[in-house]
């Protein structure tokens, strides 16, 4: 059945966790993972195998650290199910690229058209960026800002949205 799940948080919420364990709920099937991580660092590429194991063989795992709505567009027509994780390293993979968080807008709004084009379940995971203090310094806050309105469009064409508090999920949506 074609849903879209929207999973928010704070880093450590439990976003990643709920998410394989809603995903884990949908019996058979192809389950795509895309993620959309660079890891630059050795802590990084040891958090990337630590997900990856927990995964399992049942995934496909596929690396989009930028072109997120082309593959979005090719896998879902083959998936059961498709996890995104995560939407605010894939924004900031783009203003990293660009350098310019406009240029980040229309990428989004493919993405969003991509998500309600899916033919398969979709879940996508992101980051809460917006409850804390004004960043001090440009980079931060056009970051903070291009997140913002990221999650903002992929909640609006979401089924549900889930907001993950201390590992529990609050339906919003």
């Amino acid at each position: 059945m074609k849903e879209t799940i929207f999973l928010i948080g704070g880093c450590r919420s439990g976003k990643s966790r709920y998410a394989l364990e809603l995903a884990d709920a949908i019996p058979g099937g192809k389950k795509f993972f895309l993620a959309t991580s660079i890891p630059f660092d050795d802590e990084m590429k040891q958090r990337v195998e630590r997900h990856q194991q927990q995964r399992g063989s049942e995934w496909t795992t596929i690396e989009v650290p930028h072109r997120l709505p082309e593959a979005i567009e090719v896998q879902s027509r083959k998936a059961n199910l498709i996890l995104v994780d995560c939407l605010t390293l894939w924004i900031s993979n783009l203003l990293m690229e660009t350098g310019d968080p406009d240029k980040i807008a229309e990428p989004t709004r493919r993405l969003a058209q991509s998500i309600k084009n899916a033919p398969c379940k979709v879940i996508i995971v992101s980051n809460e960026v917006g409850t804390g203090i004004v960043p001090e310094n440009r980079l931060a806050r056009q970051f903070r800002d291009a997140a913002g309105f990221a999650n903002q469009a992929l909640a609006t064409c979401a089924d549900r949205v889930i907001w993950m508090v201390a590992g529990i999920p609050v339906s919003i949506k």
